[in-house]
């Protein structure tokens, strides 16, 4: 049987970013330290916040440790963690969000990497031309060098195979884990609590995800407009320049349209638990979170039947096209309308969600790791 491993990590996300990736890292960190505790964890990142990590016990955090290194943050992430890997004897090096750093092939570490999705070659005109340039320079070096790659999805695999002409047998599609609080039970008071907090009214439709051109909320807002419900539509997200083309709609549709930019976990599990359904018509996702999350918590979903949106909603969510307005309404009407069916979503939603549960996942990733480790 293969020993207690020592596993490093790309944690910047963990401590820097508040959603997406950040989510990813924290939610894979968290269930290892949980369900695998024997093994033994380091955690490098350029910073941390605490706020928006609380480190679970056991986890050996290594930073920059002179002021040089400090005030080149991304050039000690990028070329000093192999060294310092080296030293720490690790086993394992998990990159966990598209990167591995330079020289880690040459350390005799095993090296594994995690590709959430190629959308900057997809959509390059959602994206800077330099941004773009270094995205398809360190996503396609930590392909190349890396022992094996996990992807988020058969579409984020499809995506590697293709852009980058990597072999199928190197990648592994491990689904990403849904953080165990949407899980928790709410009692009436503390969901009224939320409400009032937000001021959110008694009925709405929920969306969440960054206010940027490919979620498409903008055909979300079109619906409302050319439809006949009244419910408003509450939307949580980072808001971007892309904002700024959706302000006529919003203007229109007046107080049917609350936008909230920073909600916690707790906070937004009480939100999907207070919403008539939760809408997501992105064009393209690597796996789309949000989905698994609204149907842990008991909410409906409305997503795009594209990408990798029918990956994460299975058989428990309803599908429509990302680019019929028509559809997205009769959609809407349908789930507010037929409580039957409204309730058939969330039964089977909760199912669907069992393929995402933090245990499941992890046993899943050290599998991997121990497979990798003993090809070594």
């Amino acid at each position: 049987m293969t020993k207690n491993l020592a596993i490093g990590f790309d944690a910047k996300r963990a401590f820097l970013n508040a959603a997406g990736l950040g989510n990813y890292s924290r939610n894979t960190l968290k269930a290892l330290a949980e369900y695998h505790p024997n093994s033994q964890y380091y955690l490098f990142t350029p910073k941390v916040v605490v706020d928006r990590f609380a480190l679970p016990s056991g986890l050996t955090v290594i930073m920059p440790n002179n002021f040089w290194w400090r005030a080149l943050k991304p050039f000690w992430r990028r070329y000093k963690i192999s060294e310092l890997a080296e030293k720490a004897k690790l086993d394992i090096y998990h990159g966990l969000s598209h990167e591995l750093p330079i020289g880690i092939e040459k350390t005799g570490i095993k090296s594994i990497v995690t590709i959430h999705d190629l959308i900057f070659i997809r959509f390059p005109e959602l994206y800077k031309a330099t941004d773009r340039k270094i995205y398809y320079k360190k996503y396609r070096h930590a392909c190349e060098v890396a022992d094996h790659i996990i992807a988020i999805s058969e579409q984020s695999k499809n995506d590697v195979i293709d852009f980058f002409k990597i072999e199928p047998d190197k990648i592994s599609v491990i689904y990403q884990s849904i953080n165990p609080i949407f899980y928790e039970f709410c009692s009436t008071d503390q969901l009224e609590e939320t409400r009032e907090k937000y001021g959110l009214p008694r009925k709405f439709i929920l969306s969440v995800g960054t206010i940027e051109a490919r979620k498409n909320i903008k055909l979300v807002l079109q619906a409302m407009e050319e439809s006949d419900f009244n419910l408003p539509l509450v939307i949580i997200g980072k808001p971007t320049k892309y904002m700024k083309t959706l302000q006529p709609l919003i203007h229109k549709l007046g107080d049917r349209v609350i936008i909230l930019h920073e909600v916690n976990d707790t906070d937004l599990n009480r939100i999907y638990k207070l919403a008539q359904l939760m809408i997501y018509i992105s064009v393209f996702e690597g796996f789309g979170l949000p989905i698994a999350e609204a149907q842990a918590a008991g909410c409906p979903v409305i997503t795009s039947k594209v990408s990798s949106m029918p990956e994460a909603g299975g058989k428990a969510a309803h599908y429509v096209s990302p680019n019929s307005v028509s559809e997205v309404s009769e959609a809407i009407n349908l789930l507010i309308d037929n409580n039957e069916y409204h309730s058939e979503l969330v039964v089977k939603g909760y199912e669907n969600t069992k393929r995402f549960n933090s245990e499941n996942y992890t046993s899943q990733l050290m599998k991997t790791y121990k497979k990798i480790y003993d090809e070594r």
